[in-house]
C-alpha cells in the first residue's frame, strides 16, 4: 500500500522516531501492518461502572473483524465512560471532560479512522463532540437498548417505572417490598434504557445525523444482528478512510435539523437539546433554540414508547424502528450526507411499520405536533424547554402560585413536610441546579410531588427549574431555564406566593410580578459552595448556559488532526 495515510507520519521511513513507533507496536502485529494500510482506532466506553455499556468488549471484537477483513489495522482505545446512574454530582458534569480526552487521544495517536462505541446517555454526545473536533473519518456504533421489562403483567420501563413506582410508594399505594422485587424485573439484560430516554434518543439522533449505519438505533443489545452491524461498521470505516469521508461532511446544519425532527417524531428526550446545541457549537453551525422549536413544531408524534407512550424499545425495533418513523416524515427531511455514503433520505427503506400500535402513521399520529417546545418570557429570557408529549395536556396552559426551593437540599428537606403550604394547583420552583450552580445541571427537574398532594391522588403538577430531567421521566416539567439563577437569571427573583403563567401553545413562561417590584428584589442564586477539585474550577469558570449547549466556551469550533511536534 502507498504511504499516504496519516499514520505514516509515525511509521514510514527509517528515522529514529519511526523505528521507535514501529518497534513498540510490534507485539503480534505483522510487518505489513505498517505499510500504509489504515489504522482504525475503536474508542470504547466499556466499563463495569457503566452497566449499559458492559457488552462493548464483544462489540469491539466484531468491529475489529470487519476492519481486518477490509485491510485495516484495528486498535482499541479505552476512553472515559460516563455511567449515568452512578456518577456524582451528575454525568453531565463530565460530558465535556470526556469529550476533551476523546479529542486529544485521537489527535495525538497514529490514527486514520475512528469507530465510536457509545450507548449510555453521555457516552454518545461526548464521543461525537470529541471526534467532530478532530475531523478524521468517523462512524459510531450504538450499543442498543436492553430487553423489555415486565412487572405483574404489564411493561416495566427502566427509569420510567422508577419514577412512577417510587411515587406510589410515597403515596402509600405500593409496598416497599414490591419496589425491591421490581428491580430485577426491570433490568433483564445488557444494554441501555429500554424506554425512549436519553440513551435511546441519542442513538436515534446519531443515526438521523448520519453518524451510524442505518438500522443501528433501537437494535437491542442482546440481538445478534448488532454484532453483524458492528462487523459491517468495521468494513465501512476502512472504506471511509479511502473516501476521506469526514464528520465535517456529515454534521451539517441540515443533519442537525433532521435530528431535531427525528426527536420530535419519536417523543425523544429534552436532553437532546443541550447535546445538539453543543454539537452545533463544536462544528460551527449556527443553530439556536428557536431553530429547534421551529424544526420540530409541526412534526407528528409517531412512536408510542414510554415515557410518552405505552411500549418499550424492543417493541419499537420489532415494529420497524427509526427507519419506519423516518419513512413517515421523509418529506420533511433534508438529503444530508451519512456515513453509509448515501443521503439520509435515500437510505430510508420505505417499509411501513409492522405494528401500528407501536409506530403510527403520519395520517393517524399520537399527536400532530410533538416537537420539544421552547418557551420565552421574563422568567426565561434566553429560553426554557418542555416536552409536551410527556406532559398532562390540561396543565400545558396553567396559572399557579409559586412554591420555591433554594437548591436540591432545601427541596428534599421540605417537600414531604406536612406543614408545607402547597396544593396541586401550585407551581414547584427549583433553582440553583443549572450548569454552574449545581454544578453540572443534574436530572432533578422532575421533582417528586409533595406527599400530601400524592396522597390526594394527584400525579402531576407544573414544575420549573434550571435543571434537566431524565429522558425516561414524564410530567409537566419546564427545564433548562436560561440564564440559570447562579448566573444571575430571573429565576433568582421568584418568591413563594408569586403567580406564574405557563402557556405552551403561546411558548410563554411568565412571572406575574410588576417590573418595578422585581427590580427592588435581591436575587437568590442558590449556588453550590466554592469549587474544590481542579476540574470543577475549570468547569465552573468556563461552562456556558443551557441555551448554548451547556458546554465549555473554549471548546467551540474544531481543531483538526494535525500535530506539529514529535515526542522524542
Amino acid at each position: 500500500m502507498s504511504g499516504t495515510t496519516r499514520s505514516q507520519q509515525w511509521y514510514a521511513g527509517d528515522s529514529r522516531d519511526a523505528f521507535i513507533h514501529r518497534a513498540w507496536m510490534r507485539r503480534g502485529l505483522p510487518d505489513h501492518a505498517f505499510d500504509g494500510r489504515p489504522q482504525i482506532v475503536i474508542c470504547n466506553t466499556w466499563s463495569d461502572l457503566t452497566p449499559c455499556n458492559s457488552h462493548f468488549r464483544e462489540i469491539a471484537e466484531h468491529v475489529k473483524r470487519g476492519v481486518w477483513e477490509s485491510g485495516g489495522v484495528p486498535l482499541e482505545l479505552p476512553v472515559p465512560s460516563l455511567g449515568e446512574t452512578l456518577l456524582r454530582p451528575t454525568a453531565m458534569f463530565f460530558r465535556d471532560l470526556a469529550a476533551m480526552v476523546v479529542e486529544e487521544l485521537i489527535r495525538a495517536n497514529p490514527v486514520d479512522g475512528v469507530v465510536l462505541l457509545g450507548g449510555c446517555d453521555k457516552t454518545v454526545p461526548s464521543l461525537l463532540l470529541g471526534a467532530a473536533s478532530v475531523d478524521l473519518p468517523t462512524l459510531m456504533v450504538t450499543g442498543g437498548p436492553m430487553l423489555n421489562g415486565s412487572w405483574k403483567g404489564r411493561p416495566l420501563g427502566c427509569g420510567t417505572g422508577v419514577w412512577e413506582m417510587s411515587e406510589e410508594v410515597r403515596a402509600g399505594r405500593m409496598p416497599r417490598s414490591d419496589l425491591r422485587r421490581a428491580e430485577s424485573a426491570m433490568i433483564r439484560s445488557r444494554g441501555h434504557c429500554n424506554t425512549m430516554g436519553t440513551a435511546s434518543t441519542m442513538a436515534c439522533v446519531a443515526e438521523s445525523l448520519g453518524m451510524t449505519l442505518p438500522g443501528n438505533a433501537g437494535l437491542p443489545a442482546p440481538d445478534s444482528r448488532l454484532l453483524e452491524l458492528s462487523h459491517t461498521a468495521g468494513n465501512r470505516i476502512v472504506e471511509m478512510v479511502a473516501e476521506d469521508l469526514r464528520p465535517s461532511a456529515v454534521l451539517t446544519r441540515e443533519a442537525l435539523l433532521n435530528a431535531v425532527r427525528a426527536v420530535a417524531a419519536i417523543g425523544g428526550s429534552t436532553n437532546a437539546v443541550v447535546h445538539l446545541l453543543a454539537l452545533a457549537r463544536r462544528v460551527g453551525v449556527e443553530i439556536g433554540l428557536e431553530d429547534i422549536d421551529r424544526a420540530g413544531r409541526d412534526i407528528p408524534l409517531l412512536a408510542d414508547v414510554q415515557p410518552a407512550g405505552a411500549h418499550l424499545m424492543e417493541d419499537f425495533h420489532r415494529a420497524g424502528g427509526l427507519d419506519a418513523v423516518l419513512g413517515q416524515i421523509k418529506d420533511r427531511l433534508e438529503p444530508s450526507v451519512t456515513v453509509s455514503g448515501c443521503s439520509l433520505t435515500d437510505q430510508i427503506s420505505g417499509r411501513s411499520s409492522t405494528d401500528l400500535t407501536v409506530i403510527r402513521t403520519a395520517d393517524e399520529p399520537i399527536a400532530h405536533q410533538a416537537g420539544l417546545a421552547v418557551l420565552r418570557g421574563n422568567l426565561c429570557p434566553d429560553g426554557a424547554v418542555i416536552k409536551p408529549a410527556a406532559a398532562t395536556p390540561e396543565l400545558l396552559r396553567h396559572r399557579g402560585r409559586a412554591v420555591v426551593f433554594d437548591g436540591i437540599e432545601d427541596f428534599h428537606a421540605r417537600i414531604d413536610d406536612p406543614e408545607l403550604e402547597v396544593s396541586a394547583s401550585d407551581v414547584l420552583v427549583l433553582r440553583g441546579c443549572g450548569p454552574r450552580g449545581y454544578p453540572g445541571m443534574p436530572e432533578v427537574g422532575n421533582m417528586p410531588l409533595p406527599r400530601k398532594v400524592l396522597e390526594s391522588g394527584v400525579r402531576d403538577m407544573v414544575r420549573i427549574s434550571d435543571a434537566r430531567m431524565s429522558g425516561t421521566a414524564f410530567g409537566t416539567v419546564v427545564l433548562h431555564i436560561a440564564p440559570e439563577s447562579a448566573a444571575g437569571g430571573p429565576l433568582g427573583l421568584v418568591r413563594t406566593g408569586d403567580w406564574i403563567e405557563l402557556d405552551v401553545e403561546r411558548r410563554l413562561l411568565r412571572l406575574d410580578v410588576p417590573d418595578e417590584e422585581l427590580a427592588a428584589r435581591e436575587p437568590v442564586t442558590a449556588a453550590a459552595p466554592p469549587a474544590e477539585s481542579g476540574w470543577e474550577h475549570i468547569y465552573r469558570a468556563h461552562v456556558e448556559q443551557a441555551d448554548r449547549g451547556a458546554g465549555l466556551d473554549f471548546l467551540a469550533g474544531t481543531r483538526g488532526s494535525f500535530v506539529a511536534r514529535e515526542s522524542h
